[in-house]
């Protein structure tokens, strides 16, 4: 894989994977492959696991490599897959990283550990630029938000200068840091607004390429259309879906008992995916909340 073709799968929406539990808290792989599927029909050009999205805080190592293994297979080279690690040592991620490829991914999602500040830029950017030798890499700039700004510029030019095989960057931080990690990178790497409408017009301007969509999973159509509007440069008409849509359903999210993925999971209920339910010890949304998000999706035009 190239640059090129790095940004044209991370152009547009992009699906992170929300891992589908059971009532008993086990994977519903059943239901994983239905949100593969919605995410595919929909238009995502990739399907993407991460650390928060997935659960992987919830999973075990083999649970982590199954779910892997199911995306892949039923992504069925229609899109590409992001795998993703946990806060492996650089040998243990180029171990997992040299699995995922076996497997069939495209690219690798890096998250290394830094307990305590542990890491320095250069620790880090040959951590990303040693897994880069085995697969494609994405940083992920969640790592950075407690080491603050200049750190994270720093690891971010040290490790392009290390690696030419690292097309990719997820941003969290947000803000004044997402333009200027757009205006420094955007020519070196494909650069995803990590969540939000709104996150990915504050970058956009400045050479971001997508973002991660929710509507992507539940409601393809709200995800086309913010689209269309970006391709068409109607800036306007962008933001005004973002007050009519995106704004009213984060703000109400941030109200629900066990916060916004809580939610979330409600969601995949409400839309035929799967069921609500998260894995102990994370709450699930009860009867009545679930009613409740139920009639404000209704509300907003969100669910039929």
């Amino acid at each position: 894989m190239n640059i090129e073709e790095a940004k044209h799968h991370l152009t547009g929406p992009v699906m992170s994977l929300r891992t589908a539990f059971d009532a008993a808290g086990e994977i519903d792989f059943r239901a994983v492959r239905r949100i593969i599927d919605r995410g595919v029909t929909g238009g995502t050009r990739t399907i993407m696991l991460t650390v928060g999205d997935s659960h992987y805080d919830c999973l075990s190592d083999d649970e982590i490599t199954e779910l892997t293994r199911i995306t892949i297979e039923q992504a069925s080279r229609r899109v590409m897959v992001i795998a993703a690690d946990r806060y492996c040592s650089t040998e243990r991620a180029i171990a997992f990283a040299g699995h995922c490829k076996a497997l069939g991914a495209d690219m690798f999602m890096a998250l290394p550990p830094d307990w305590a500040g542990s890491c320095t830029p250069l620790s880090l950017a040959e951590h990303y630029a040693a897994v880069a030798e085995v697969l494609p890499v994405m940083i992920v700039t969640n790592r950075f938000i407690a080491r603050g700004i200049p750190f994270a510029l720093e690891t971010l030019g040290r490790s392009f200068d290390l690696s030419t095989n690292i097309l990719a960057v997820k941003d969290d931080m947000g803000g004044t840091f997402a333009q200027d990690l757009c205006m420094r990178f955007s020519e070196r790497t494909a650069i995803v607004a990590g969540g939000q409408k709104r996150n990915h017009l504050n970058m956009y301007p400045y050479g971001c390429t997508g973002y991660l969509s929710t509507f992507a999973m539940f409601n393809p159509d709200v995800a086309k259309g913010y689209w269309k509007r970006i391709e068409t440069d109607d800036v306007q008409g962008a933001a005004r879906l973002i007050a009519e849509k995106d704004a009213p359903l984060f703000q109400y999210l941030q109200t629900i008992e066990g916060g916004f993925d809580a939610a979330m999971h409600g969601m995949i209920e409400l839309y035929g995916l799967g069921q609500r339910h998260r894995r102990k010890p994370y709450h699930t949304m009860t009867d009545e909340a679930l009613a409740d998000l139920r009639s404000f999706l209704i509300q907003i035009g969100l669910l039929d």
